[in-house]
């Protein structure tokens, strides 16, 4: 037997419903010797073989699978399959939204835990999040590099979540000549990208559906962009009319995008401001200011990552809509997103609902939003699933 590890007595469960995660405690035993990585198979107590995945003896995740195909061996040609068809169920959408920038690959979505890839134009940005992800860098660039020729890679494993599974922070050059920057368009709007400085991978491709939408509410109005990052949700409402936009951020360097950003669209940089302030407390200077917005978008950071800092979640969220609904003109509007995946639809919606009793106000919620498809998730994986938002009239 190669290296493999046996299963609990019913804990064969999730992978009979193809969940890709195995928890130590649900580790009866490992069989062979593996390090930090390894591809191993995964047996039930009694003997059924169930997947093949990789080793993390760093992470409580100690398993992630790989494939449910007892005959598929992870070598190049599999990241190759899995990258040519993340891709080919994308043509669609990249054709017709006009896109120069999505995601690739959104991990156990795409069938490779732990491996997110957004391409810029011609930069492929790779997070390597997990054990077997790191084992095989390799492989994953070999097949970047076949499918993607044109294509700079630049890897941004620069993220906190590698210290649970053993690993270093790291960021560097995979293949060719990498820009520090580089210009992608959606739905006609070109977007500034630091692909080696910026949030996550370079940008929030996820909320690309929602500008959009945002902006159609926007014309005519003073728009309060509030963790506004590089101002896209502003660009969006001043090309589709928006009268005046206030863009809310704590990063010269984000805000001087965002400046940079209405200007390589050809937008009034005077119908906009960029104000280095702390959304909280700007939020309550304004209150007590007496100042009004016509519709506040509220695109916060990630303010979940355990179970332990949920409610002090809950009550930041409550926070900034509470405040943001009392600066609302009557009928003004709300987008207002979470992107913490383990904040429900139904436990934001009660937060938007407490807020608003709390505010005083009565809120209609006319949308819900979630995240652009090139982020999909998957029937198995429900994990997959984390932004939020809701487009709500405040009267």
């Amino acid at each position: 037997m190669s290296a493999s590890i046996i299963l609990q007595p019913g804990r064969e469960k999730s992978l009979n419903r193809r969940h890709p995660w195995i928890f130590s405690r649900g580790i009866e035993k490992t069989v062979g010797k593996m390090r930090s990585g390894d591809t191993v198979d995964v047996y039930a107590h009694d003997g059924q073989w169930l997947g093949r995945g990789a080793w993390s003896p760093e992470s409580q995740i100690q398993v992630r699978i790989w494939t449910f195909e007892q005959t598929e061996t992870i070598d190049n040609g599999f990241f190759e399959r899995r990258i040519a068809r993340a891709q080919s169920l994308r043509e669609d959408l990249i054709a017709k939204d006009g896109l120069t920038g999505y995601r690739l690959i959104a991990a156990e979505s795409d069938g490779l835990p732990g491996v997110t890839i957004d391409r810029y134009a011609s930069v492929l940005v790779c997070q390597l999040l997990s054990a077997g992800a790191e084992k095989h860098r390799s492989k994953i660039v070999w097949a970047l590099k076949k499918h993607f020729p044109e294509c700079s890679i630049y890897e941004r494993s620069d993220v906190a979540v590698r210290k649970k599974e053993g690993l270093e922070e790291i960021t560097q050059v995979l293949h060719g000549q990498v820009p520090d920057e580089v210009i992608i368009e959606e739905n006609g709007v070109k977007i500034i990208v630091n692909v080696k400085q910026g949030h996550k991978t370079g940008f929030y491709l996820d909320q690309r559906d929602n500008r959009a939408i945002a902006a159609e509410y926007a014309k005519g109005k003073h728009v309060l962009n509030c963790f506004s990052y590089t101002g896209t949700f502003g660009s969006y409402a001043l090309a589709k009319g928006a009268r005046f936009v206030t863009n809310l951020d704590v990063s010269d360097l984000a805000l001087h995008t965002a400046k940079r950003n209405l200007e390589v669209n050809q937008l009034d940089v005077n119908q906009s401001e960029f104000l280095n302030l702390d959304v909280f407390q700007a939020l309550r200077d304004f209150k007590q200011d007496k100042k009004t917005f016509d519709q506040i978008i509220l695109d916060p950071p990630k303010f979940v990552d355990s179970k332990s800092s949920l409610s002090r979640a809950c009550r930041g969220y409550k926070d900034i809509n509470m405040l943001a609904m009392q600066i609302l003109e009557p009928g003004g509007i709300l987008c207002t997103f979470s992107c913490s995946g383990l904040m429900s639809f139904d436990l934001f919606q009660k937060i938007v609902a407490d807020a608003a009793l709390d505010a005083g106000r009565e809120v209609q919620i006319l949308e819900r939003l979630g995240q652009a498809p090139d982020h999909p998730v998957a029937s198995n994986y429900p994990e997959g699933f984390y932004l939020k938002g809701f487009v709500c009239k405040v009267i």
